[in-house]
């Protein structure tokens, strides 16, 4: 073949191959230009254009009396717009040193919010003026960190009430497929637990937005539209703080007063006040309890949050009075013996007689009273006085021949074993024992699934494998204490718009009214008032001026010091708040719960507790 042919074809080649490119990028332009065009100008304009998102003001939680409980205050926060990614590893590691916080914290949170990759990211809130000032003066050194003013919680009477009020946080993933949060974004800070999490759709108000465009590099030019953000609403508890703070406090006392009593392992406790008369919880104090501040701005360091959520701190972020369940001891006593009344399995003067020991399930299951000598001859009522355990185990006898599971019933029927209702998250059953239960705890070990007498007698004496948290306990005995009428605790009183106008207000809810006529409440009442006049409770009450009627309580649990409880209602007379205290592996009910009970009530009633007898020595009464 010829040269000038083969270049001939070579060039034919060629520029067949060139048509056949062009047409490609002719079409494909036209596709673009004509058929996609469109779409491309508005991805071009939403790229131009960036929405900002404006947090709205939360609401103000107050207790009762309008004493403002958690606020806001303007505070400085540091925030980082991540660039290239070298130039971050830089500055990342400039603001580790800068903040005390670690690189791996630092990344973590500008991970968080993967919905915008490039958008700020705060990275530590609450910043003192001396790192503010040397952030701004090395600010050339440090591309993408940024001073932000935000809004923060604010705590005026610090930890009172912390496990109530709850804490904010970033909203998660998981919580984001929830119903309640369909409207939320990551990187938006939501109420995590108590009150702050109960009325979030109250507190959280309306978020608000600007319409920003940008240039290339994602600088503002100009607004181009502006919607406000709505405040949001207001809470008002129906918490007392100062009878908050006199509960907090004599739990610390009680606490002390276990460790005098040679109780070291007394580390932890909760406290109860209830108006018996609707249901409104007055105070709920948990021991040991947390600073708020930790979570002001919605975030928490790593190392915080590890010490908050470790054995050793004794996990103060759970709420004992709601969300743990304890055995009660002999605080448990009246409600069987109201149901043994009921039953017609006792009256209250039925005789019996206490030696000390107790044989009704045969030599080898003999029981103990808590008094070794023994009562002697007693009848039902001074059992209840003295809390006698013999008495209740012939009850618990009597009862289990005759079937039923009437303990259980009469359990039920004054709200254990189920939630109370009480508006705080998390809240537990606790547990109210039976055949169905104990079948089931032990489907692996066959040779204890059946319900025998001896977890009966165990039972009647709040032992056993019966599980109350202190509230349902303290709800209970209100409704000993107003005739009858189990209500569902409440925290929330009202609902405030942002111009301080009561916009919804909670009315009292009645769960049930029990199955008991006037005169069996008043022979328990009765007995109530004589445990701390000549009872269990005597040393605890000598000399106070307002008439109280309880039970002390003190329960064993295995491998652990005993549990110090007392429960009762004040005026015994007249009632109006029902108060509880317990105390883990604290000791005695009679000397330790019972007086830190004495000492709220004194608070309630404005009695000087410094002027009256104190009790002088170790109660070892159950």
């Amino acid at each position: 073949m010829k040269p000038i042919e083969t270049t001939q074809k070579r060039l034919a080649f060629f520029t067949i191959f060139m048509v056949i490119v062009f047409s490609i990028i002719l079409v494909r332009l036209w596709f673009l230009q004509v058929i996609e065009g469109e779409t491309y100008a508005k991805i071009a304009e939403e790229n131009r254009i960036r929405l900002v998102a404006i947090p709205a003001l939360r609401g103000v939680i107050y207790d009762r009396n309008k004493n403002i409980l958690v606020d806001n205050k303007a505070s400085l926060a540091v925030s980082f717009t991540p660039g290239k990614k070298r130039g971050d590893i830089e500055v990342i590691n400039r603001l580790s040193q800068i903040l005390g916080m670690s690189v791996s914290e630092i990344e973590a949170k500008i991970n968080e919010n993967k919905s915008d990759p490039l958008a700020p990211k705060i990275i530590k809130s609450n910043l003192d003026e001396k790192t503010v000032a040397f952030i701004k003066e090395h600010q050339i050194d440090l591309p993408g960190v940024n001073i932000e003013t935000e809004s923060v919680r604010d705590y005026p009477n610090g930890i009172t009430a912390a496990q109530i009020l709850g804490y904010l946080g970033e909203i998660s993933e998981s919580e984001l497929k929830e119903r309640e949060y369909s409207s939320y974004v990551l990187g938006d800070i939501i109420g995590k637990t108590g009150i702050e999490k109960q009325y979030e759709s109250f507190l959280a108000g309306e978020k608000g937005g600007q319409q920003l465009e940008v240039d290339a590099s994602g600088s503002p030019i100009r607004i181009l539209s502006n919607k406000d953000p709505v405040p949001g609403h207001s809470v008002m508890l129906t918490i007392d703080k100062s009878i908050q703070q006199a509960a907090e406090q004599a739990l610390i006392d009680a606490i002390n007063v276990s460790h005098k009593q040679k109780y070291p392992k007394a580390q932890a406790g909760a406290a109860v006040v209830l108006d018996v008369r609707n249901g409104e919880v007055i105070a709920l104090a948990s021991y040991p309890t947390y600073d708020p501040t930790y979570f002001s701005g919605g975030r928490i360091s790593f190392a915080k949050w590890q010490s908050l959520n470790s054995k050793s701190s004794n996990y103060p972020l759970r709420n004992r009075a709601t969300m743990s369940s304890y055995p009660p001891g002999s605080t448990f006593k009246p409600i069987v013996g109201l149901g043994a009344l009921a039953e017609g399995i006792t009256t209250p003067t039925k005789g019996y007689l206490c030696t000390g020991r107790w044989y009704g399930l045969g030599q080898k299951w003999a029981k103990n009273c808590w008094k070794k000598g023994g009562h002697g001859k007693l009848n039902f009522n001074r059992g209840v006085i003295v809390s006698c355990d013999t008495v209740f185990y012939e009850i618990a006898y009597r009862v289990q021949k005759k079937g039923g599971e009437k303990l259980q019933l009469w359990a039920r029927n004054f709200g254990l074993g189920s939630e109370t209702g009480v508006d705080l998250p998390f809240e537990v059953s606790g547990r109210v024992p039976d055949k169905a239960w104990k079948k089931e705890w032990n489907k692996n070990n066959p040779r204890n699934q059946a319900w025998v007498p001896g977890d009966t007698v165990n039972m009647a004496i709040g032992q056993g494998d019966l599980l109350v948290t202190p509230l349902q306990l303290t709800n209970a005995y209100a409704a000993i204490a107003n005739g009858g009428t189990l209500f569902k605790p409440k925290i929330a009183k009202n609902v405030l718009s942002f111009e301080g106008q009561v916009s919804y207000q909670f009315k009292p809810e009645e769960i049930k009214k029990l199955p008991l006529n006037s005169a069996t409440l008043k022979v328990m009442q009765d007995d109530l008032e004589k445990v701390t006049k000549e009872g269990t409770a005597t040393n605890a009450f000598v000399d106070f001026p307002i008439p109280v009627a309880g039970k002390t309580g003190t329960a064993q649990v295995k491998g652990k010091d005993d549990f110090a409880w007392f429960v009762g209602y004040a005026p015994a007379n007249k009632p109006e708040y029902a108060v509880l205290v317990m105390v883990e592996q604290g000791g005695h009910g009679a000397s330790v719960a019972a007086p830190a009970v004495r000492q709220i009530i004194g608070t309630i009633y404005n009695v000087d507790i410094a002027k009256l007898k104190a009790p002088s020595f170790v109660d070892f009464s159950r």
